[in-house]
């Protein structure tokens, strides 16, 4: 039976958000003090400014306008990870709403997705992506190819089976939004660069084809802006892995910065043939169009700015993309230096020897986070031996495999360049100490996130090889030696993981060892004692950024 379009779409949204909606009731009891008070200051506020003096008018104007269509972005990230957000109006409790916000709905990001709302289950796998009530027997059967699609939801149609529907449909309203402002910002856009880019991206809007705008944004090398917006990443898909959130940064760049790192990505075709693993696990040759930059953000909307916070990113995640042009790689240093001073440094005071303190550095987690970017486009995209993607082949697994892959292999590059004495100003002891602090700060993510995921497993396979050891007042010690080998071999496990796209294999090896043990934990307690925050957010916005005038 077929629908008139408009009634599918209007009608599917409305059982989808139901469905989304209807797992539970907020409590909205007043408590003299809130239990949430705590959970809302595990979160540092940090300010997101930028120096806009070298912007002429229009470039001003157009970050205003960027931040009116991330505000969109945001809204749209809510309708995908919890559905119709006017249910939280009935909270009373001011603390529970703000944190609440922090997490984009009732359930602990950085907790391994509790709910901490009364009356609230667990979060839906899909999210609401698919009806919470799919079976995969359903999906399975469903034969409209494009279910995969990263820009589809599954909704239930009239007659109770399951239906696809583009983005460009299911959000319709949002969306007319956004063409209104891309349209405005494109009369703005002075850079040519920067105005392809967005007419790009537009048609990308009401099209739900991503690829010419991801090709246009690879191009994009003159402009003082940047602005990432779209569906781009795939973690709310606790399923497939495969459907896409809205989000969007909007970026300042930082000349001078960037001109320092433009070398390294010459030598990436050298990079992957040096990496630790056998010739058919590095075969591909990484695009060298990628570019490194160096940016202050300035504004977070959407999926990045939902729990722990995008410090750095890699995009486009388009496998055609980056076989044709590769990635580019952006350090967004403020979020960076905001991150180590706050949360990074205190963790290494705490649980590191004193012998090793003077090996945390800013230089050296700069570098660690700047070669994890470069190293998403290392190894390979396709499998090994017959056909497919890594990505299709772990599903919803990659993303975690792909972070640990890229937290390795982005050490063990720092580790060659300072060797070939290309990459000044860090030693190789600054690079692992620095690393293994960073660690303890990544996996208080928890095992319900893909970073988290990704440290949990790469600090008990450095535990496992003795790289490190912990004494009894609780200090770690490390065995630089061992913890070299430890990298060189984790690196070579990944990639043949990836490459090999052994499902079943990946998915044992992931929830094994993903436990934290005893004394990690006492450790996690600790920090949390010592108040050091977990993560940060941000007052953002015109008035910041004195464009409310």
């Amino acid at each position: 039976m077929r629908y008139n379009l408009i009634t599918l779409v209007s009608t599917s949204l409305i059982l989808f958000m139901s469905s989304c909606n209807q797992q539970g009731k907020v409590e909205n009891e007043e408590m003299e003090k809130s239990p949430f008070e705590e959970k809302v200051n595990e979160y540092a506020n940090f300010t997101l400014t930028s120096d806009l003096s070298h912007l002429s008018e229009k470039e001003k104007q157009l970050v205003g306008v960027f931040i009116d269509i991330a505000e969109v972005m945001d809204d749209l990230f809510w309708l995908q990870t919890f559905g119709d957000k006017s249910v939280l109006d009935t909270i009373s409790d001011d603390w529970a709403k703000k944190f609440v916000n922090i997490n984009y709905g009732p359930w602990d990001r950085l907790d391994e997705m509790k709910p901490f709302i009364d009356g609230w289950g667990a979060k839906p796998d899909g999210a609401c992506f698919y009806p919470t009530d799919m079976t995969k027997q359903e999906f399975d059967a469903l034969t409209d190819t494009n279910k995969n699609s990263p820009y589809t939801v599954i909704v239930r149609g009239k007659d109770g089976k399951l239906e696809v529907v583009w983005y460009k449909d299911f959000y319709k309203t949002h969306l007319q939004k956004v063409e209104k402002l891309m349209q405005k910002a494109i009369e703005l856009a002075e850079n040519q660069q920067l105005k392809h880019y967005l007419e790009e991206r537009l048609k990308a809007f009401q099209t739900d084809e991503y690829f010419a705008s991801d090709l246009a944004w690879m191009d994009m090398k003159t402009s003082n802006l940047d602005f990432v917006v779209g569906p781009i990443e795939s973690y709310e898909d606790g399923i497939n892995g495969v459907k896409t959130a809205y989000e969007a940064c909007i970026l300042i760049k930082d000349l001078e910065w960037s001109n320092k790192l433009g070398k390294y990505i010459a030598m990436l075709p050298d990079l992957q043939k040096g990496l630790p693993c056998p010739a058919e696990y590095k075969k591909e040759t990484p695009g060298t169009s990628s570019d490194l930059n160096v940016y202050d953000i300035v504004y977070y909307a959407g999926d990045c700015n939902s729990g722990g916070k995008t410090i750095a990113i890699n995009l486009p995640n388009d496998e055609r993309v980056h076989l044709q042009k590769g990635s580019r790689r952006i350090q967004l240093k403020n979020t960076i230096r905001a991150k180590f001073d706050i949360i990074s440094l205190p963790i290494a005071e705490l649980l590191l020897a004193d012998e090793y303190k003077s090996h945390i550095t800013f230089d050296a987690f700069f570098n660690n986070v700047m070669f994890h970017e470069v190293a998403h486009g290392l190894g390979i995209k396709n499998l090994v031996k017959g056909k497919g993607t890594v990505k299709d082949a772990l599903k919803q697994y990659h993303s975690a495999y792909e972070e640990a892959k890229a937290d390795i292999l982005g050490l063990y590059m720092v580790e060659n360049l300072i060797n070939k004495g290309e990459l000044q100003g860090v030693s190789i002891e600054d690079a692992y100490i620095t690393f293994i602090a960073g660690m303890f700060r990544s996996i208080r993510f928890g095992a319900a996130e893909a970073h988290g995921q990704a440290n949990m497993m790469c600090l008990n396979y450095f535990a496992q090889k003795g790289a490190f050891t912990r004494d009894n007042e609780g200090k770690y010690h490390v065995d630089m030696p061992k913890a070299q080998l430890a990298a060189k071999e984790w690196a070579e496990t990944l990639l043949k993981i990836q490459g090999n796209g052994d499902f079943a294999y990946a998915e044992k090896y992931l929830k094994d060892n993903t436990v934290i043990s005893k004394e990690m934990k006492s450790d996690l307690q600790r920090i949390s004692d010592a108040k050091i925050p977990r993560d940060i957010v941000f007052t953002q916005g015109k008035k910041v950024l004195g464009l409310d005038k």
